[in-house]
């Protein structure tokens, strides 16, 4: 169940972002176990001063084209899919939107059922059957 938060900064073009948007969900269902249609997703576009990162902590050098992805999950995963996540978003997003991996920048955080109200006021996933509704139908 994942959410994804995609920070950038703002003057995108609606491909690009959609670009960068699918190949998240891409890399997610092909590495970390998602279904194709567990996908929420929010894109958030800053202005210059607005976005604040170090061109060169751990990575780089990072360009004015820098991406922050913020995954919460709920069910943990291994460091071996976590790596492997990393590996395939980064080589997705190079192919398209064209991003270059030092701009990516990844951070997985990972919460409990009882984190989760996909609505109707009510933690959906406490409930020992949850997986049958989304089967079912009843997402």
């Amino acid at each position: 169940m994942p959410f994804v938060r995609i920070s950038l900064r703002r003057g995108k073009s609606p491909d690009y972002l959609m670009a960068l948007a699918d190949n998240i969900q891409r890399a997610l269902v092909e590495t970390f176990d998602v279904p194709e249609n567990d996908r929420f997703q929010a894109i958030h576009q800053h202005d210059d001063n607005e976005l604040i990162f170090d061109r060169s902590y751990l990575a780089g050098p990072r360009s004015n084209d820098f991406v922050y992805i913020s995954i919460t999950i709920g069910r943990p995963r291994t460091g071996e899919m976590k790596a492997a996540l990393y590996r395939r978003l980064a080589d997705l997003l190079a192919q398209s939107p064209g991003l270059r991996p030092e701009d990516v920048m990844i951070v997985i955080s990972t919460s409990a059922p009882e984190d989760w109200s996909f609505g109707d006021g009510i933690a959906q996933m406490t409930d020992p059957d949850w997986r049958l509704r989304v089967a079912g139908g009843r997402q």
